[in-house]
């Protein structure tokens, strides 16, 4: 069989995002700006750096603005080009050329893998990506293209996972999984463990929003029972394709920014504005004299 190549990403983007109440009210959580940029877009810049030509949005009720975000916006255009803001008009065209990006809604909430499962007809039977949004990954070699290439090793849907050390380990799924000789950042899967106790945790490698999964996933997501709530999780999922085919965790290099929790949020805007050349010195200066 000819090796199938990552082409497509999924991003379920149609959560309530309650945790930043009352910004997201009228205003999806994915489009809150870590300085000047989306949430959303950092995603989908990461993907297309790992070779991904098309991303698919899952959305939900009062998420238009996020498919106003990667379409042309001929009025801002017009104006600035009047105004001969020609860097600013390159900024708004390299947002519209990034990527073809479709859409597709889920009803209601009902879990990761029920927003998954929706990409099905557009994934159709092939290799895939799915990004969090709020989970935005600061690396030299974007994360997903790191997982890309491990997917290109072993032909084999790759987890995300990065080590958390100590008690919160509990807030995260947990890989029960073995080292593959010879790569020290690729772990053999046996089971997944969803928010075990400390004590209890199978180990220390947790994991994050990145996965590559092949095409049979949607079979095992179709199979699933839902859980409380109604809810399909993407883990069972998972955990019930482990019968099928091997599945490997994989420890990415870089930092994560929690940008789904308001600490976690207000840290990578922080760190991200200190890395641009054009705020990072005054606003370094600014901190230094802030009075604690």
């Amino acid at each position: 069989m000819t090796p199938q190549k990552v082409r497509k990403a999924v991003f379920p983007a149609a959560g309530l995002g309650t945790r930043f109440l009352p910004a997201t009210k009228a205003m999806p959580k994915e489009m809150l700006c870590l300085v000047d940029k989306p949430l959303i877009q950092y995603g989908v810049e990461e993907a297309v750096a790992a070779g991904c030509t098309e991303i698919i949005i899952i959305t939900g009720r009062g998420k238009s603005t996020m498919e106003d975000h990667f379409d042309a916006s001929p009025e801002l255009e017009a104006n600035l080009e009047a105004k001969n803001k020609k860097a600013l008009l390159e900024i708004v065209h390299s947002v519209n050329n990034l990527a073809r990006v479709t859409y597709t809604r889920q009803p209601e909430p009902l879990g990761l893998g029920h927003a998954v499962l929706m990409a099905k007809e557009l994934v159709n039977d092939q290799p895939f990506a799915v990004i969090l949004p709020d989970d935005i990954v600061d690396a030299q070699v974007p994360c997903l293209k790191q997982m890309v290439q491990a997917y290109e090793e072993t032909q084999c849907s790759i987890i995300g996972s990065e080590v958390i050390e100590g008690p919160a380990i509990s807030s995260y799924g947990v890989l029960d999984c073995e080292p593959v000789p010879g790569n020290p950042r690729l772990f053999d899967i046996t089971n997944m463990v969803e928010k075990p106790r400390f004590e209890e945790a199978p180990s220390n490698h947790a994991i994050i929003g990145r996965y590559i999964l092949t095409p049979r996933i949607f079979d095992m997501l179709e199979r699933l029972t839902p859980g409380a709530g109604g809810e399909l999780q993407l883990t069972d999922a998972i955990k019930a394709l482990l019968s099928y085919e091997k599945v490997y965790g994989f420890n990415y290099e870089g930092k994560r920014h929690d940008a789904g929790d308001k600490l976690g949020f207000l840290k990578a805007t922080v760190e991200f504005a200190l890395k641009r050349e054009d705020l990072g010195p005054a606003f370094r200066e600014w901190l230094r004299n802030y009075p604690v």
